[in-house]
């Protein structure tokens, strides 16, 4: 057996650390344990920011130094080589001006790029997901980690490797996948690419947030041990190990009573004393003080402070609320000073890390494009991955010479603003800016098509907005699809933040039906007979069941995975289809390039080839769910609601097909070697993306029917094949025993490739024994 809980040691701090903290005093050492928002106005960009603002005055709070500055280009639009001047010359000030010249760390948001204006705009987390390839996703940390290093930007707070566990929550479109390994991986991908560049990727949120109750922000999380250390810990470890982060943010839930700000057994225990973290913790924005004011466990901000800094958290975000409370505790004995010098050691030694303590501030950069053309590549490759195929009837690719007159429907078909998740800063911060342009090229779908169908009429009628009431539009809209040769209907989601939006932080729903009357609008052009094509551009996965094709029956199906959705009788089918949509696209927020994406994959020059790293929901009272579940957790007889999802885990049509057969499967010190024939069956070179899943069939606990332990990307010619070979470390069939540990059992396991979670298309067993 193979225990996978190893610890590490943490080096010691370096002479030059040590000869710092020496010379500190305690109002020295608490400067550096905070951050300061410089530049926040009346924008609520952050939780609570609006009622959090810091009543201290700037030059009091750098008085003895600063550890943090606070979101400097991402709080409002400012012209980025204005503001890298002023940066350089508060970095020197605080190197000349402050007893100990040690400059700050400047942190920004960057899930979807750099969040500054004028900064390029990539597709979001859960496009990445659909991508399946962590290769790109690493360029585009390496692109967005070379904007921010040019603009004195040293830690940026992404990635989120919350594993998806309920699509109501309104951070879904943060999140990369409900599975763990995909967000393990493509994190871990992120973070390389980042850090390649020199600025530190902060792991978020750890962890548990993802898991809380109805998919509510903030609500309280009753996970087991097994869902936490199988499910929501197991990317994080990824992300350490395989990407080296540096940094790591604090969930702002409680699991089991317990918030996690104050709670030593994830930041210290498994973060520090398992895993051998020798990072720094931040805190997310505001969270020491909701230990108080949300949370009621601290009576007041110094006792938030001490359960907080006791807890591992190193750093208090955005601004102090309860670290200034540091210095007196210390000397009141309330805090013993040894607990205040491990987290300003690991300030000190990130600070050093980076190159900040011998940094030359004397010339900021004279121009910068942050938004460049191999930024726009990257985006483009990105979304086109990334975009799912849901069904089609044979109308796409769409024949140009067969639409001559494209009606463009729907309120996200014209909207720059629907191509971009929560965190974009065009919906981030722009949002309360409504005069200042974007400051980079955003194509529309609209705009896309008309160049990518350059000889047709391509005419729009929005038929009604993404949320509200209001029908008025959809006559119109109607009478516009009844004109043309086809008609191509753009749904989905606004993001925004707490309440501003359908989706995003705070924007949690009780309802996964489409918002607004969009799906009133959707079956009312379908009504009209115009082969329809429907695009839906959200931020979560929504309840399309209604415009999707009932799926055949599944190979290899077995109680709680198999057989879903039966084909209907023939009469059934053909009144079905009638009154559906002749094909349906999943985009989620494919960022700056999303559009001409969209349309390259319409017209066929580019084939899609994008998977659901989500389930496809039926309903929302079937939340939550997970491809990750046991026989009682999915479809059985003993119950008579289906979980059954729309669409599985892992699906993605295509413009060609792929036959997977031949597996075989041999394990040897330590790794799982599973190597698979695929072959390109159709007409079209495109991507495949070949999904190796095991079952253990007997095992100490519950397992999953279906468990992802490896995947690949791969591209094909018409009539091409490869023989795949995946190298799997054994460990991915470890879980957490009767006895607490982690480690793989020996055994039998089913193993197989196919499209999906579902379907079984090629098959192999594999017995571990004992010494794994």
């Amino acid at each position: 057996m193979r225990d996978t809980n190893v610890p590490q040691n943490s080096p010691a701090p370096s002479p030059r650390v040590t000869a710092l903290l020496e010379q500190m005093t305690l109002e020295e050492k608490q400067a550096q344990l905070v951050g300061f928002w410089v530049d926040q106005g009346d924008e609520v960009v952050a939780p609570m920011a609006g009622e959090k603002k810091s009543s201290t005055r700037y030059e009091e709070a750098t008085r003895d130094g600063i550890g943090h500055l606070t979101r400097v280009y991402g709080t409002r639009p400012v012209d980025p080589v204005e503001r890298a001047g002023w940066l350089w010359a508060e970095q020197r000030r605080l190197q000349r001006e402050t007893r100990l010249g040690i400059p700050a760390i400047v942190h920004e948001e960057c899930l979807t790029g750099l969040a500054a204006w004028k900064a390029a705009t990539f597709p979001t987390p859960l496009a990445w997901g659909a991508s399946f390839d962590p290769e790109l996703v690493e360029e585009t940390g390496r692109a967005i980690g070379t904007s921010m290093r040019a603009l004195g930007i040293h830690q940026g707070l992404a990635p989120v490797l919350d594993v998806i566990r309920d699509p109501r929550w309104g951070r879904v479109d943060e999140c990369i996948a409900e599975d763990p390994l995909v967000v393990g991986a493509l994190g871990a991908a992120y973070v390389r690419g980042l850090q390649s560049e020199g600025v530190h990727a902060t792991l978020k949120h750890f962890v548990g947030y993802s898991a809380s109750r109805a998919g509510r922000n903030h609500a309280p999380v009753h996970a087991g041990r097994r869902e936490i250390e199988d499910v929501l810990l197991p990317p994080f470890e990824m992300a350490l190990r395989e990407g080296g982060a540096r940094s790591v943010m604090n969930s702002y839930t409680d699991i089991d009573g317990v918030p996690v700000a104050a709670d030593p057994t994830y930041l210290t225990g498994v973060l520090r004393e398992r895993w051998g973290f020798d990072g720094v913790v931040v805190s997310d924005y505001f969270a020491v003080d909701f230990l108080r004011s949300m949370h009621r466990v601290a009576a007041d901000a110094a006792h938030a402070a001490r359960l907080a800094i006791g807890a591992g958290i190193d750093v208090e975000l955005p601004s102090p609320d309860a670290y200034t409370t540091l210095a007196a505790q210390v000397r009141d004995g309330s805090l013993g000073e040894d607990v205040l010098d491990r987290a300003v050691v690991r300030v000190l030694s990130q600070k050093e890390e980076l190159g900040l303590l011998d940094a030359d501030f004397s010339t900021p950069p004279e121009r910068i494009d942050l938004d460049s053309p191999e930024h726009r590549a990257i985006a483009r490759r990105l979304a086109e991955e990334s975009v799912v195929l849901l069904s089609n009837d044979g109308l796409l690719p769409l024949d140009a010479d067969a639409a001559r007159r494209i009606a463009v429907i729907g309120p996200n078909a014209d909207s720059a603003e629907a191509l971009m998740g929560c965190y974009s800063f065009v919906n981030h911060v722009l949002a309360h800016h409504p005069q200042t342009p974007a400051g980079i090229s955003l194509p529309t779908v609209l705009g896309s098509l008309r160049g990518e169908f350059a000889d047709a009429v391509v005419s729009l009628s929005p038929g009604c907005a993404v949320e509200g009431e209001d029908r008025s539009g959809i006559a119109a809209a109607v009478a516009e699809a009844a004109r043309a040769d086809v008609a191509i209907v753009v749904v989905g989601d606004r993001a925004g933040l707490f309440g501003r939006g359908t989706v995003g932080e705070g924007n949690d729903v009780e309802t996964l039906e489409l918002p607004g009357v969009q799906r009133a609008l959707v079956e009312a052009v379908v009504a009209t007979g115009t082969p329809v094509i429907l695009i839906a551009m959200t931020g979560r996965p929504y309840a399309l069941d209604w415009a999707l094709p009932l799926r055949a029956g599944v190979r290899g199906a077995v109680v709680g995975l198999g057989a879903v959705n039966s084909a209907a009788p023939e009469a059934a089918a053909a009144a079905a289809a009638s009154a559906r949509p002749a094909a349906v696209l999943q985009a989620f927020f494919p960022g700056e390039e999303g559009g001409p994406a969209i349309a390259a994959l319409l017209s066929g020059r580019v084939s899609p080839s994008g998977r659901l790293p989500v389930s496809m929901p039926r309903s929302a009272g079937a939340q939550p769910y997970s491809y990750l579940h046991p026989v009682l957790g999915g479809r059985t007889d003993v119950t008579s609601a289906d979980p059954t999802p729309a669409r599985p885990f892992g699906f993605g049509l295509s413009y060609t097909t792929f036959d997977h057969d031949d597996l075989a499967v041999a394990s040897a010190d330590g790794v799982l070697r599973a190597s698979v024939r695929v072959r390109n069956t159709g007409t079209r070179t495109a991507s495949d993306v070949v999904q190796l899943y095991a079952h253990d069939e007997i095992a100490s606990v519950t397992r999953p029917m279906a468990q992802l332990i490896g995947f690949r990307r791969i591209t094909l010619e018409p009539g091409a094949e490869e023989r795949v070979t995946l190298e799997v470390p054994v460990d991915r069939l470890a879980f957490t025993g009767l006895d607490g540990v982690r480690r793989v059992e020996p055994g039998r396991f089913r193993l197989w490739v196919g499209p999906s979670c579902e379907d079984e298309e090629t098959v192999a067993t594999l017995d571990i024994g004992a010494d794994g």
